[in-house]
């Protein structure tokens, strides 16, 4: 019985699916012999309403707007815009950005986002020595390389100096200064390996065996902490260049002390900073730094900077590779959440090489899905025929001529033979580092694959995600949109000038001014001129004199009160226009002076307008906007009888809820 319910209700889901999709693959519409579907036009409804709702009104609006969209662009498609290499290649860059989401797994990018914001909780300090082996190295060179690191290691475990280990046998050229001591650094500050192997090391203990694009290295933590966020600091720096004599160094000392005497008795340390800091970066603007965090400084700088305590607060002399500072502390910036810092992480980590796990999860898979069988003993006689050439990108894909055995088969269609993968390395124009041939095919074969696999994953996005195939589609009809309503309307108003003004005659009465008056604003900063400049306003109205050059006349006679300023303007002003004419009555003359903030502003009302209609320049951009519609309106009642259009009414009727 149990058995028989669950069959009836996987029956019913089924049937429900199929129902679901075959209302949805209805024909709602028909526009030139193209058919749309219900689907399509829902899907669009629903993206541009906030609150669908799918009322005959609401809809019968929108079938409207959605008629005329597909007009424009089944016009753009007979009209070829879809076969310009410009619109490609925007459409091409549109489909970049969308196929991004399928080619990483959301899951690994979400661990990867709250694993490293837990390690943002903290700072690490850690010691390392490395031995240099970059990934071109062959295989004996990579060998001895790790041996050479297991060594280390083996004496570092038994008790000696890591310190000394590190100025003996690092290869990293700052270990001969700190003795492999990286100080604090939390996440994102070093190469992902490095830094998973620096946390998960116990306090006190060395690290395996870790590989780096680097080379080897092992990892001593020294101490870890929490993080105490960002700071925001001040400081006098007193440069003193690395290799400066003795001399230098002493006086540079003693002026960085004598700066710090000043400090004490609370000069002012902006001041201080403009007088005396070598930093032309900062001391312009008080020697202030932007917010830093663990590991964005030199540590020796970092550690003094932290350990000030309250705002305000300025540190002893510290030196650094650089010199001299006195560090100021401006301010605290605790880590903040999860949720604020979530985005900032999520950009970090996907311009990050642990963005690659989830990238190389998503290719395993495709390669099972698509079941990829790869025949490298074919690469035989490529290694044959691969020369020197190979390391500058100037390698010739015709020595591989005749070479057409299968490489690589994917989803038992497609093929790749050994001429593919021969212009696939020849064709790049890439430069190399300097391996055994062996090598380099190999590794660009493993690329090559992976590669092809994606590319056939990006011939499928459509078929496997219609999601992806619906945001295609529109990326694909709003650009050829956008390109032929532009020639259409948009540029064809701003340049058809003769049009604009065609069109502006026939509607001039469409744009009138309401009711305006015409005044002069004296605006002023001292009351003891108010009765001369009453005077020159009404000088100025009745015998209509020019107000620039009686306002020059006017200030020559004030010319001893040097801070006095004075500003006429005249002009036409409807209501709204100006807060001062607002304020008076419509009456000509002279109104009473209003006071803001030692700011006098006197008002003469010259003469009263009535409405009369605006002039082609005073209401162009008004008059260009009615003209798109115009313009708009006259192509889509062409575009209308060019294309016959139908609407299955039963169809349509379905969607009315």
């Amino acid at each position: 019985m149990r058995q028989i319910i669950f069959t009836l209700l996987v029956t019913l889901i089924s049937l429900n699916i199929i129902n679901a999709q075959s209302v949805s693959d209805e024909i709602l519409l028909t526009i030139g012999g193209n058919d749309i579907t219900r689907g399509e036009f829902e899907r669009i409804y629903t993206k541009n309403n906030q609150e669908p709702a799918f009322d005959k009104a609401s809809l019968d609006e929108y079938m409207e707007l959605f008629v005329n969209f597909k007009l424009k662009v089944l016009e753009a498609e007979a009209l070829g815009m879809d076969t310009i290499q410009s619109f490609k290649k925007e459409l091409k860059g549109y489909r970049f950005q969308l196929e991004k989401p399928y080619f990483t797994d959301e899951s690994v990018d979400e661990a990867l986002i709250k694993e490293a914001y837990e390690r943002m909780k903290f700072d690490v300090r850690a010691s390392h020595i490395l031995i240099k082996c970059d990934d071109k190295m062959i295989p004996s060179d990579t060998l001895k390389a790790y041996n050479k690191i297991a060594k280390i290691r083996k004496k570092a475990l038994s008790g000696e100096d890591f310190n000394k280990l590190a100025k003996e046998n690092s290869e990293d050229p700052s270990a001969q200064r700190n003795g492999g001591d990286l100080g604090f650094f939390t996440a994102f500050s070093m190469v992902y390996p490095f830094e998973t192997a620096a946390y998960n090391t116990p306090v006190g203990e060395i690290s395996e065996i870790i590989r780096t694009r680097f080379g080897y290295h092992i990892i001593k933590v020294i101490d870890k902490k929490e993080n105490k966020g960002q700071i925001r600091v001040a400081h006098i720096m007193r440069a003193v260049p690395q290799g400066s004599d003795a001399k230098k160094e002493a006086i540079e000392k003693e002026k960085i002390f004598q700066i710090y005497d000043s400090v004490k008795m609370d000069v002012n340390f902006i001041d201080l900073v403009k007088r005396h800091s070598d930093d032309r970066g900062t001391s312009q603007r008080g020697g202030e730094l932007p917010f830093f965090g663990t590991g964005r400084m030199i540590p020796d700088f970092e550690k003094v900077a932290f350990a000030l305590q309250n705002i305000g607060d300025v540190s002893e002399p510290v030196k650094t590779p650089y010199g001299w500072h006195i560090i100021k502390l401006l301010e605290k910036k605790p880590l903040e959440s999860f949720e604020e810092l979530q985005q900032t992480i999520k950009t970090k980590v996907s311009k990050d090489i642990r963005a690659q796990r989830g990238r190389n999860l998503v290719i395993s898979r495709l390669m099972k899905e698509y079941n990829v069988s790869v025949n490298k003993k074919l690469l035989e006689p490529l290694y044959s025929i691969v020369d020197s050439t190979i390391m500058n990108g100037k390698w010739d894909p015709e020595k591989a001529h005749g070479l057409n055995e299968i490489l690589v088969t994917i989803a038992d269609t497609v093929n790749y033979t050994q001429v593919d993968f021969a212009n696939y390395i020849g064709n790049d124009g890439l430069r190399r580092l300097p391996n055994p041939y062996r090598v380099i095919v190999d590794e660009e074969f493993e690329q090559f694959a992976e590669k092809m696999v994606v590319e056939y994953e990006k011939t499928q996005l459509e078929r496997k995600y219609p999601e992806f195939k619906h945001l295609t589609k529109e990326y694909h009809d709003g650009i050829l949109l956008f390109n032929l309503t532009d020639e259409m309307v948009w540029s064809k108003a701003v340049e058809d000038t003769t049009g604009l003004k065609a069109f502006y005659a026939d509607h001039t009465n469409d744009y009138m001014w309401g009711d305006r008056v015409e005044a002069t604003i004296y605006t002023y900063n001292n009351a003891k001129h108010t009765k001369s400049i009453s005077k020159l306003a009404k000088k100025i109205a009745k015998k209509n004199l020019n107000y620039n050059q009686e306002r020059n006349k006017f200030m020559n006679s004030v010319a001893n009160d040097s801070t006095f300023n004075l500003t006429i303007t005249k002009t036409k002003y409807s209501k709204g226009d100006n807060q001062f004419v607002d304020a008076v009555s419509n009456e000509i003359g002279l109104k009473e002076v209003q006071e803001i903030e030692g700011e006098f502003t006197l008002v003469y009302i010259n003469k009263m307008l009535s409405p009369e209609p605006k002039k082609m320049n005073e209401a162009r951009g008004l008059i260009t906007a009615d003209y798109q519609n115009y313009l708009e309106k006259q192509w889509l009642e062409v575009l209308r009888k060019k294309y016959e259009i139908s609407i299955n009414k039963t169809v349509f009727e379905k969607m009315i809820k």
